[in-house]
């Protein structure tokens, strides 16, 4: 493969539900930046998303609503390759020669799959579950990917994709890079308005605790004025006042200021005061990602030819990897 002058990134984007404002500040805003140091490779994780079951039609739709989300939110599709996974030819196929090189107990062990897995109880339980951190790391080494931010929780389907891309190289030749994974500076961990001990969730069951991007001002000032608070009067981050520190947090992921600064700012202000301070911020960052979603969601053509774009370039970097990969590991090429 031609090297490229810029390093490349890799990330993906489930499209489960709405983007909500902890998806911003910890990882969205960053890329806006990154795309312009990196060649970025942004992708609609659909195939991940069926590790759940989905209807087909809103599994479609949610899809496209992730793409103008991130051309909303400055994601410039003419700086960076935006693409619906499912679309490009060899995601599924490195995953399953990587998955014959995976031990299954590492797969067992994976945090998240022991956590989903003992929350669905008696459920089914589809083997897609614990094969999906295989498809991840398929998904990063298909682009050659240096950096890939992910949150904490992802930390370890990163190490995974790593652990594969050493192993690969040691038994048939340097195929891939080694990934890192990317922990963006004064990355924001945002957590539920209603319940603090917990992130901000897409899938939150109490939806008054998660700020959507979608979401208009009134709904936004809404939800931060109702947010949990704690015992007490002092604005200030500590173990013992989780939804003080939760929206001191947020505040300071929306205007750069460090927390400690904050809370001078604010000592002897009122809560109603402070949060109303929070929704300042929060809808003067968030509306009109809100407006420029709401103008392009509905604009199908617009989306689908930026995916189009997008899967073109994908395309081309991943048939190159898996050509060299099938060579490596004896498969005939087609066509001959």
């Amino acid at each position: 493969m031609t090297p490229s002058k810029k390093k490349v990134l890799v990330t993906g984007l489930q499209p489960t539900a709405g983007i909500h404002l902890g998806n911003y500040l910890g990882a969205i805003r960053s890329w806006v930046t990154l795309q312009e140091q990196t060649e970025s490779f942004f992708f609609i994780a659909d195939l991940h998303a069926l590790t759940l079951p989905q209807d087909p039609k809103q599994l479609r739709t949610k899809a496209l609503d992730c793409v103008a989300m991130l051309l909303a939110c400055g994601i410039n599709p003419k700086k960076s390759h935006i693409f619906l996974q499912s679309q490009v030819y060899g995601h599924a196929d490195l995953a399953w020669i990587l998955g014959c090189m995976t031990p299954i107990g590492q797969l067992e062990r994976m945090t998240q799959f022991k956590d989903k897995a003992s929350r669905r109880g008696e459920d089914f339980i589809g083997a897609g579950l614990l094969y999906y951190p295989v498809l991840m790391a398929a998904d990063i080494l298909i682009y050659g990917a240096n950096l890939v931010p992910v949150g904490d929780d992802q930390r370890q389907h990163v190490e995974l994709a790593r652990d594969l891309a050493v192993r690969f190289n040691g038994l048939h030749g340097n195929a891939f890079p080694v990934p890192e994974a990317f922990f963006p500076p004064n990355c924001a961990r945002v957590m539920s308005l209603q319940n603090p001990s917990t992130k901000m969730s897409k899938s939150d069951p109490n939806q008054s605790g998660t700020v959507f991007l979608s979401d208009d001002e009134e709904t936004v000032r809404k939800k931060i004025r109702a947010a949990v608070t704690d015992s007490g009067k002092e604005i200030r981050a500590s173990a013992d006042k989780p939804g003080m520190a939760n929206l001191l947090q947020i505040l300071s992921g929306l205007g750069g200021r460090k927390i400690a600064e904050l809370e001078t700012i604010y000592c002897g202000s009122t809560y109603g005061k402070f949060k109303d301070a929070v929704a300042d911020a929060a809808v003067e960052a968030i509306c009109p990602i809100g407006k420029k979603f709401a103008g392009l969601k509905d604009q199908e053509s617009t989306l689908l030819e930026v995916v189009r774009e997008g899967r073109k370039a994908a395309q081309l970097r991943a048939d190159e990897i898996l050509a060299a990969v099938r060579e490596k590991i004896g498969l005939v090429a087609a066509g001959i």
